[in-house]
């Protein structure tokens, strides 16, 4: 078969069902419904569950750290399974913020949107994250270091319940607006400090949000932590390996 054929055969094999890579490790909906089998569907009781085990870090944000070993493997070949799991993962070019060979460190940073959403009595919320996910390669291990320190809020004025102009079937928005967008007066923006918010302050305004932003970020962290442990033991399609 000549290489342009073979190409094109690929490219058609990848957009059969069950071979398409996801653009992110998890989409919201999947990662809600991985948390609920986790931690069950009460965030509050999650939350607090959680809180009891969680520390911040020196810069107040939620870090997790692990480090996976991955015996008679090189620093090079880790770093190329790792370097195609992240670039098949993200597809966003902007999402790897650094990809250094010779030190041996990806940095990745990519929004999941709408984690929680929560619609009060004058405004409505929708909350995203963007983790830091470092991956630090070495002889033979990897560590992963996966950080937030904010949630990323898109707050809707207009869509309260005793809002006149609320549409209650309207969905919350996909994605955080550019900073300064000013096409819509009733959307802005707001950035809620995950230390000042619940669980680790219980007199929150906003618990019941932060509550459930804190389960799904949690289980996000999870997530990530899983897939990088199966692109280090057994790459990205699980026969990714030097024996062709």
């Amino acid at each position: 078969m000549k290489c342009k054929e073979f190409l094109l055969a690929l490219v058609a094999a990848l957009m059969l069902p069950g071979t398409y890579v996801e653009a992110q490790v998890m989409k919201a909906a999947d990662l809600e419904k991985y948390a609920k089998e986790r931690y069950g569907d009460k965030w509050l009781d999650a939350a607090q569950n959680l809180a009891s085990s969680l520390t911040l870090d020196k810069n107040e944000s939620l870090t997790y750290q692990q480090v996976i070993e991955a015996p008679g493997k090189s620093k090079q070949q880790l770093y190329v399974a790792l370097n195609y799991w992240a670039t098949a993962t993200f597809k966003d070019k902007q999402a790897i913020t650094l990809n250094d060979k010779e030190a041996g460190c990806i940095i990745i940073s990519s929004t999941i949107t709408n984690i929680a959403e929560h619609m009060g009595t004058l405004n409505k919320y929708s909350v995203s994250i963007t983790p830091v996910i470092r991956l630090d390669i070495k002889e033979g291990r990897v560590r992963v270091t996966y950080t937030v320190q904010n949630y990323d809020v898109l707050a809707d004025i207009s869509g309260g319940w005793l809002s006149p102009t609320n549409e209650k079937d309207k969905p919350y928005a996909d994605a955080k607006r550019k900073k300064d967008d000013k096409t819509n007066a009733n959307l802005y923006d707001e950035t809620w400090e995950i230390a000042k918010h619940y669980p680790f302050v219980p007199k929150d305004n906003k618990k019941r949000t932060c509550a459930k932003a804190l389960v799904m970020t949690h289980a996000y962290s999870n997530a990530v932590l899983d897939k990088v442990n199966e692109a280090v033991k057994n790459g990205l399609v699980g026969n990714d390996d030097d024996d062709w």
